[in-house]
Order: C-alpha cells, then sequence, then structure tokens
C-alpha cells in the first residue's frame, strides 16, 4: 500500500519537479573540481549512468539522479545541484548547436601505478591526486610488469621513473645520500632475482613490455622523467648508453648514433647526454635554455588547445578544464622539445611560439598515451626531499585537473575513445 500510495504521489507531482539528473558542473562555480572526479568514478563503481559534457561549464558531468550520489557529493565538498528532464533537455540542445559532446561514460576503469616499493625523497603527483579524489588503485613494480599483470588494467601511470637504468642521474648531488645508495641497491637485487646481469637491461623489458601493452589497447599516462626515459630506453635497445658509473662498464663507442627511434612513442633525433656528472639524460628537455624565456615563475605558464569536440572527442576530454591558461611547473624534466615530436603526436598544451611542449597525446595500435611535463602542478620548484603538496589546500588546481581528465577518459565509451 505504501509503495502505492509513493507511486501515486509521484505521478501526480509537476513534471519539472521530478529530477532526472545530477549535474556536477565544472566551471569556476565548483567547490571541489579535484573530488568531483572521485565522485564520478565511484558512481561508474556502483553502476549508474554519467555523462561527460565536453566544453559545457568546464567540462561538467551528468548522472542518472540518485541521492546516493547526491550525498556522496555533499560529503566529499563536491558541488551538484538536481535538474528535470526539461533542463537536461535544454543542455542537449545548447551541446548541439555549439562546439560541446556529450560523452557517454561505461564503467570505472581499472588503475595501476607504476612505483618503487621503497620510500623515495619526493611525491608523485599523480598518486596525490588520486588518493585526495578517493579513486583506488594498485601499486605494481619491475616483478609485476614482466609476469603479465598489466593485462588486468585500463590505465597505467609510470612513476617518475629512470627507464635507462641511470636512477634518475642523481650520481653528481645525491650519490653519498642513504635514499639514493638505497635505491640503487633495490633495484639491483630485482634486477638479479629476476635474472638479468644489469638493471639497464630489466629496465629495458620494462619498457618494451609498457609498449606492447599500449599496442594492444592499454593507456599509459606519465609524468616529468618517465616520458623521456621510456623512449630513450626502446631506442637504445642493443646498445649500452650506461656510463661505468652506474652499470660497472663503458658505454658502447659510437652509441648516441645507434639509437633507432622507430621504437618509440613519441619522440625521434634527440641526442642523448651519457657524461654522468650531468643532471641530463638527453636534449630532449628544453631546460636551461626555456630559463631565458621563463626567467621567473610568474612568466611560466602553457595554453590548452581548444578543439572540436564533436570530431576530436579524445583531446578535447583530456584538456577539460576551468582554465584556458595552465601556471607552468618544473620537474626533472620540465619541458619537451616541440621539434623531436613524431608527426602523429597531438599537441594538447604548449606556451606561444616556442620550441617546446608541455602535453601531448598520441595513438599506438589499439592504446593510447599521454605524457605531462614536470613534476607537480601545485609546487613551482619541487626539490627533493620537499614534502608533498596539500592537495586540500588547491581544490581546483588547473594542472592536477589534466592529471585526473586522464584517469577518467578511459571510462568514456569506446566508440568516443577513437580518434
Amino acid at each position: 500500500m505504501k509503495k502505492l500510495v509513493s507511486i501515486l504521489i509521484l505521478l501526480f507531482l509537476p513534471l519539472p519537479l521530478l529530477a532526472a539528473s545530477l549535474l556536477i558542473p565544472m566551471d569556476k562555480s565548483q567547490t571541489d573540481h579535484l573530488k568531483a572526479y572521485g565522485v564520478v568514478y565511484k558512481a561508474l563503481e556502483q553502476g549508474d549512468k554519467a555523462h561527460w559534457l565536453l566544453n559545457y561549464r568546464g567540462g561538467s558531468f551528468l548522472i542518472d539522479y540518485n541521492p546516493e550520489v547526491q550525498e556522496m557529493c555533499l560529503l566529499m565538498g563536491v558541488s551538484c545541484q538536481k535538474i528535470t528532464s526539461g533542463e537536461v533537455s535544454d543542455i542537449n540542445r545548447r551541446i548541439e548547436a555549439e562546439n560541446m559532446e556529450r560523452v557517454e561514460l561505461e564503467k570505472a576503469p581499472s588503475i595501476a601505478v607504476y612505483s618503487p616499493p621503497s620510500t623515495q625523497p619526493w611525491d608523485d603527483a599523480v598518486t596525490l591526486a588520486l588518493t585526495y579524489a578517493e579513486i583506488k588503485y594498485d601499486v605494481i613494480w619491475d616483478a609485476e610488469v614482466l609476469t603479465g599483470v598489466l593485462d588486468e588494467y585500463d590505465w597505467l601511470h609510470c612513476h617518475h621513473e629512470d627507464f635507462t637504468g641511470q636512477y634518475g642521474k642523481f650520481y653528481s648531488a645525491f650519490q653519498s645520500q642513504l635514499w639514493y645508495q638505497a635505491d640503487v641497491r633495490a633495484n639491483e637485487e630485482m634486477a638479479a632475482k629476476l635474472g638479468y646481469s644489469k638493471v639497464s637491461l630489466m629496465k629495458l623489458d620494462v619498457a618494451k613490455t609498457i609498449y606492447d601493452y599500449v599496442r594492444r589497447g592499454g593507456m599509459l599516462f606519465s609524468m616529468c622523467s618517465a616520458p623521456e626515459t621510456i623512449d630513450i630506453a626502446l631506442a637504445a635497445e642493443g646498445v649500452d648508453i650506461v656510463p661505468s658509473e652506474f652499470d660497472g662498464d663503458p658505454v658502447d663507442p659510437g652509441a648516441a648514433g645507434m639509437l633507432d627511434y622507430t621504437k618509440t612513442f613519441a619522440f625521434e633525433n634527440f641526442v642523448i647526454n651519457t657524461d654522468p656528472l650531468l643532471y641530463s639524460h638527453s636534449d630532449l628537455d628544453t631546460y636551461p635554455e626555456r630559463q631565458l624565456r621563463f626567467p621567473s615563475e610568474q612568466d611560466d605558464y602553457f595554453y590548452l588547445f581548444d578543439f572540436a569536440a564533436k570530431l576530436d572527442p579524445v583531446p578535447t576530454m583530456l584538456v577539460q578544464n576551468h582554465v584556458n591558461t595552465v601556471d607552468g611547473f618544473m620537474g626533472q624534466n620540465t619541458a619537451l622539445r616541440k621539434s623531436y615530436l613524431k608527426k602523429f603526436v597531438t599537441v594538447l598544451g604548449q606556451p606561444d611560439n616556442y620550441d617546446e611542449v608541455r602535453y601531448i597525446h598520441g595513438n599506438l595500435g589499439r592504446g593510447t598515451f599521454t605524457f605531462l611535463s614536470g613534476h607537480d602542478p601545485e609546487d613551482y620548484r619541487h626539490r627533493v626531499g620537499d614534502p608533498p603538496t596539500d592537495l586540500s589546500l588547491h581544490k581546483n588546481s588547473p594542472g592536477y585537473r589534466l592529471i585526473l581528465n586522464n584517469v577518467l577518459f578511459p571510462a568514456a565509451k569506446k566508440k568516443e575513445r577513437k580518434t
């Protein structure tokens, strides 16, 4: 009887009072942009239907009305509003008429973070973002990658790894530090355990496994030194580019001219640096000459490109933001040289009129890769040993939004992910 009464009440309510959807705005009205991604992820996990409204109010989300999701927004401090079916129709009409698109989100992606088990004297922006947004992830390392665990995940993030086996080229500045010595020891022990004579050979196989994971349909996101070093490692297969200070034997004579750029993800024609005392892997990073163009933090920023949402939904998803300009931030790799990009790679963000890019995307086989340079979007000069960034102080960070766009990107319906 109670159910019947409830149904009758609903039937006689005026249509405008019936909430059809929950709108999570992502423009400047949003109180916590970062946790909003967590709400959408959790909603997908529990089977709710959701859409990403590209270019509508900063890339807002629309979820079929569920009081549990509304309560989740309240508990996580995320702005949301109930809207009627009529209001949804108005939004859809606007999307049809303007440079906007409505993308269905199918399921919460399974996420892996490639990160060392040992404690490092720096944080990782992606794990900070995932933890703050309350999005679950698994941590994996070399042994897991090399035994096929990547097949269990839709999306992989690489920690600020040195895939060349040179330990970040921190030798000159930090060889006497306990954390550096522990890192070398842990990697050497893992290589020996897995049957490798050198760390560089183990890391090469890890890089090749990740490349194959993407080729077969996986989605890779990396920041800072990982994009540069994974391409260097892949290009240098069969060539010893590691100085004796790191592996006990010298670099192959003429190693710099023996690279095969057809094996890389995104870059070609770069020149490697084999000096163990220089804190640089190659000339892919535009530092230090970029200091002439960006002499101070206030001068350093980059623009996000504006894409045709209906024709190019993938790059449009990846640049969704409530601003068009993102403050720059430094890292072991602060920016990547544009002139070394392969022709098929899409630039998502860069400064004006300069030979560098900050944010790129590309297809490889059935999968994709997205690279973002720099270390921490909310700490301009994040140094070794600095404390982790407190994201509760940066709830509306445009730079961290770029990271979380990538986390939700694999949830998009497959036809929308094709470029």
